[in-house]
């Protein structure tokens, strides 16, 4: 009303009629005065819940005791000002309290008359506490998720002894630097061949200035590869789900592995096939009983008794290693390549790990399982992560825990699934990283400082310094040491350096070596249409076990209720396991169906072979059989007779 700026009609002028302009500029002034900008801050939601917080964060600060691993800006001193002021040792704010950790966001919020409040302050101290937390700056002694960030890696003290094993385990030459100028020379080498590749136009070209690179074309399939498919529909045995189990046993004896880890003999590995399915297939276990005939108390022992994360993965190793040797599965790959993506899945109530996500999940929240596929359909590790979590940041525990036959030497993600971080680590451990690339005009690119010469079509974005790399070189094999000797899991301290309130100095040389790598990645894969075609087909693969694994998770509506990560990681491990037998089974009788056809003179190329897939479930049955007796035994009203009450139900029912 009183900013002539903004038109108002005849609004403005009845109002002051009413009530003076003076009168409405005095009210506007005062309310200036009285407001609190703060209450428009998100933090605000933070102000209001403060009773509720220190219901259980005084006590929090009391039993556990923190340390500070970096001392720059006086967050020590504020968290033990704050620990006094939550358990009553102290009652005020001291007008000097340590301000220098204190973030742009929180500032205002916390002090906008230029001295500190208690309760805002309180607040900041928490939040930046649990970021620290998570990113090693503060640690607490003798724990392993909250540790100090130093101590996840080899020891300064015995790295020099270990640092000749792990060049060798990394398959690095006695002087890294030997590598890293490899590197160098291979981006100043790509560099004119993709400049040259722009200025002959085609499928990588240039449109008003931008890298457009078109889409690869569908391969259409020969009449061969379809006849082929038809006759192995009409050949390849129906086949119950439970068969599966029983014949893929025979072959392997995975379930001899499930049951060694067990104190008490089970000779009949009947009730282990029901806990592994049950599981597996997201079947109640009183659904498996009455289904099995087997008594409830049967199926829930075998379930807390075998399907433990361990012996789980020996038996899926076991499967694998035995997919690994089939004949057919060579024409798929020889298990070099590999790939992982994730699926998600609802759950059902309050489960701590799980996240919202409306785009999978609705109003509800969900979980995703992130699984590895090798190029011959085994999936070789499979694991429970936060739905809302990037996939980079566990794409190389699987790798690097991989205890089957198959050698990984390339891994291949989708988009989302890459960092540079991700690009250098991988590097760093002797491993090829192949994501496929989405956008690719968007896509950053390095280049060697020092070394800027003019490459018409490409945009770079930042340098490469080989000097301060160089200088840090030593720092970035203890780290990649550290995950090839089983020191730390490379998600944990990913997440760590992730999580850092400012750059750790080891976050910012990998970063730049990453973008170093990366850079020659996006190079030769612009060069190469065969290398993206072969990380388009695996990552297919892994789509089609998708659908099979989709298949088979068909009970209890879809939704995990297990509420424990350790009880989530059990169904995983299970679905893992029994998706690598439905596999194996279908690649041993595709193996039958080839080799009848050619025993009958039918021609079978090799080139169809590798485009069979054994992720198929169109001859499974997986809801076993029902049966209508032609007469049901009633009682003389015509009814069935009633449970006497000494006659107990079904656990669960």
């Amino acid at each position: 009303m009183v900013d002539e700026q903004i038109p108002a009609g005849l609004v403005r002028e009845a109002v002051f009629e009413a009530i003076p302009r003076e009168q409405v500029e005095q009210a506007l002034q005062a309310y200036y005065a009285l407001s609190d900008t703060r209450l428009d801050s998100p933090l605000a939601f933070l102000l209001r819940r403060y009773a509720h917080l220190k219901q259980f964060s005084a006590r929090l600060l009391r039993q556990v005791s923190f340390a500070s691993a970096f001392a720059g800006d006086r967050f020590a001193e504020a968290l033990a000002l704050v620990v006094d002021l939550q358990t009553g040792t102290r009652r005020r704010l001291p007008a000097d309290a340590p301000t220098d950790f204190i973030t742009p966001s929180w500032h205002g919020f916390v002090h906008p008359q230029q001295a500190p409040e208690r309760l805002p302050y309180e607040l900041c101290v928490l939040a930046t506490l649990r970021e620290r937390l998570r990113s090693g700056d503060v640690f607490v002694p003798g724990s392993r998720k909250y540790a100090d960030l130093e101590s996840y890696l080899i020891p300064a003290a015995q790295w020099p002894g270990l640092r000749g094993e792990v060049l060798r385990q990394l398959g690095l030459p006695e002087d890294p630097r030997q590598r890293l100028h490899a590197r160098l020379a291979e981006l100043e080498a790509l560099l004119p061949q993709v400049t040259n590749l722009l200025a002959e136009g085609g499928e990588v070209r240039l449109e008003d200035g931008e890298l457009v690179l078109t889409a690869l074309q569908a391969e259409e399939l020969p009449a061969s590869l379809q006849a082929l498919d038809e006759q192995i529909r009409a050949r390849m045995p129906v086949v119950e789900l439970t068969d599966i189990l029983v014949e893929v046993d025979g072959w392997t004896g995975f379930s001899e592995l499930l049951r060694e880890s067990s104190a008490g003999a089970v000779d009949d590995p009947e009730s282990v096939y029901a806990a592994l399915l049950a599981a597996a297939c997201n079947i109640p276990l009183s659904d498996m009983a009455r289904s099995t005939g087997l008594p409830y108390q049967t199926v829930w022992w075998a379930t807390h008794q075998f399907l433990h994360e361990q012996p789980l993965r020996a038996a899926t190793t076991r499967v694998v290693n035995q997919q690994h040797r089939q004949w057919l599965a060579q024409h798929w790959g020889g298990g070099g390549l590999s790939s992982s993506d994730g699926q998600r899945f609802p759950v059902s109530g309050a489960v701590r790990n799980a996240k919202a996500l409306p785009r999978y999940f609705g109003y509800g929240r969900g979980v995703t399982f992130y699984t590895h596929t090798a190029d011959h359909y085994a999936q070789y590790g499979s694991k429970v992560i936060p739905a809302t979590e990037r996939d980079a940041t566990y794409v190389l525990d699987e790798v690097l825990g991989n205890e089957t036959d198959v050698v990984i030497v390339e891994h291949a993600t989708d988009t989302h699934g890459y960092t540079d971080l991700v690009f250098g680590l991988f590097d760093l451990l002797g491993l090829q990283y192949s994501p496929r690339l989405r956008d690719i005009g968007d896509q950053k690119l390095c280049r060697i400082r020092g070394r800027e010469l003019a490459y018409p079509g490409l945009h770079f974005t930042g340098h490469v310094q080989p000097g301060y790399i160089e200088a840090r070189l030593d720092d970035l094999l203890r780290v990649a040491g550290s995950f090839k000797l089983g020191y730390v899991t490379a998600s944990l301290f990913i997440s760590k350096l992730q999580a850092y309130p400012r750059q750790h100095n080891l976050t910012y040389v990998l970063q730049q070596y990453g973008r170093l790598i990366k850079t020659n990645f996006i190079l030769r894969y612009l060069l190469s249409q065969p290398l993206r075609r072969k990380i388009h087909t695996q990552l297919n693969k892994g789509e089609r076990l998708h659908a099979l694994r989709v298949f088979l998770w068909f009970g209890g509506d879809g939704l995990i209720r297990r509420k424990q990560e350790e009880a989530q990681q059990e169904v995983v491990g299970a679905l893992n396991l029994v998706t690598n037998l439905v596999v194996l089974w279908n690649t041993v009788y595709l193996q039958q169906v080839v080799q009848t056809l050619r025993a009958e003179g039918v021609e079978v190329r090799d080139e169809d072979l590798a485009r069979l897939s054994p992720a198929r479930y169109e001859h499974i049955n997986r809801l076993g059989k029902y049966t209508f007796p032609s007469q049901v035994e009633v009682e003389p009203n015509g009814l069935r007779s009633l449970r006497k009450p000494s006659e107990a139900a079904p656990m669960g029912a």
